[in-house]
């Protein structure tokens, strides 16, 4: 059976859901399909941190030797990588090392600027609008420090977000300590980002797909793609195992396995699976007043409402979503470092996902070269859920025919203008 679709969308994560929105808010029809649950995947169970902040890309200068020393520090590394002769694995990992300058860096800060402003102002306007429950709040993301390096790092971090014009505080141990009671005594200072913001993703993902849906939507969970028909450069037919769609427009944002669901369509997408962990527990007793980030050991720590999320480590690691008790451990571990934890926290739930990643590390956001009626947005590593409303707003204007709201030739499929 086929069903005729307006615009179809691959994937009911954060930036397929939130293409889903904006599209409907410009009149169209939406139809949503996810091989796994909608609103349940990579995005419901991460950090939930909003960071116009991010501007600086994963491919930078220095993040080589960075990731080497972390890898012998099988404990407590906020870094893995899986040995594999892969081809595409392999051509990666070559593109990434070779996007680890400057140039790549200095490119796609006004990229990532443009793009978080857009998205992060869009999150409190449709919070705002549809009056969703979903712990959002604007109190920033603050940055604890233990050591004088990583201080100082983060110091030049709060100097470049300045001169791009984005607010960031550098505070002293004391002023730390006002701010963040929770911190421990030998937290020696901080960098606060003002402008961040942070909210319960797995909350605001099911009320932005239930709105979806009470308008019109249609959300159809476990319905893997298995194939297209393709004529006149325009996908005809999306195929899958429980029926098939005939659309106007589809949308790929399948996150991590945006790859694999394309790969009959001869569309070349240099993503692999970054896999990141979290940990749910209920609220302790000294409850953190605003979303940290533990600055020597890359862990997120999240207030939720009644609970908090713990959230850790990027790994090259396939498209396996299996959690690690023992990375688990470690990131616990390195919470109880800086901050004042229960002993033992009530865990709740635990979870991995997996982000996609490009090699030099900003998305892939665009009309694809090969099909006129395909837009393809996917390779927002850690950020998908903290861009995916500015994302959603830009795949809406390209599907409707309109000039988008931020420059998209950094986000572009075709890599010789990026």
């Amino acid at each position: 059976m086929t069903h005729k679709a307006d615009v179809l969308i691959i994937g009911g994560g954060a930036i397929g859901l939130s293409a889903a929105y904006y599209l409907q808010q410009s009149g169209r029809a939406v139809t949503v399909i996810d091989s796994r649950e909608v609103a349940a995947g990579s995005s419901a169970g991460n950090a939930g941190h909003i960071v116009p902040s991010h501007i600086v890309p994963l491919a930078a200068p220095g993040i080589i030797g960075t990731a080497l020393g972390w890898l012998l520090d099988t404990q407590n590394s906020p870094f893995g990588m899986r040995v594999s002769l892969d081809p595409a694995y392999l051509a990666w990992l070559m593109r990434f090392a070779a996007a680890c300058n400057q140039a790549n860096v200095d490119g796609a800060i006004p990229a990532f600027k443009a793009l978080g402003l857009l998205s992060a102002a869009n999150f409190a306007r449709l919070i705002a609008a549809e009056g969703f429950d979903c712990a959002y709040s604007e109190t920033g993301l603050l940055f604890l420090y233990k050591t004088q390096t990583a201080w100082g790092s983060g110091k030049h971090e709060a100097e470049l977000l300045h001169q791009h014009g984005l607010p960031a505080e550098v505070l002293d141990s004391a002023a730390v300590h006002e701010r963040e009671p929770a911190a421990r005594p030998d937290v020696i200072g901080g960098v606060h980002f003002t402008g961040d913001a942070s909210l319960d993703p797995g909350r605001f993902l099911r009320q932005l797909a239930e709105r979806i849906q009470e308008r019109g939507g249609v959300l159809h969970a476990h319905m893997p793609v298995t194939g297209f028909e393709v004529a006149g450069g325009r996908v005809m037919r999306v195929l899958t195992a429980s029926g098939d769609f005939a659309p106007e427009q589809v949308v790929l944002a399948a996150g991590a396995w945006s790859p694999r669901v394309v790969r009959d369509l001869g569309l070349s997408l240099p993503v692999q699976p970054a896999r990141g962990y979290s940990l749910t527990a209920r609220a302790p007793r000294v409850m953190p007043r605003q979303a940290l980030l533990l600055g020597e050991r890359r862990v997120a720590v999240t207030p939720l409402g009644d609970r908090l999320r713990i959230t850790g480590r990027l790994e090259l690691s396939g498209l396996d979503t299996t959690p690690s008790a023992r990375h688990l451990a470690g990131i616990e571990r390195a919470v109880r470092a800086y901050i004042v934890l229960d002993e033992p926290l009530s865990v709740e739930a635990t979870w991995a996902g997996l982000r996609p990643t490009t090699p030099d590390g900003v998305p892939l956001i665009g009309v694809s070269p090969r099909h006129a009626n395909l837009i393809v947005a996917t390779g927002h590593a850690m950020l998908g859920l903290s861009l995916g409303p500015g994302t959603g707003q830009v795949v809406a204007e390209l599907a409707n025919g309109r000039s988008p709201s931020i420059d998209l030739r950094r986000f572009s499929l075709d890599w010789s203008v990026r």
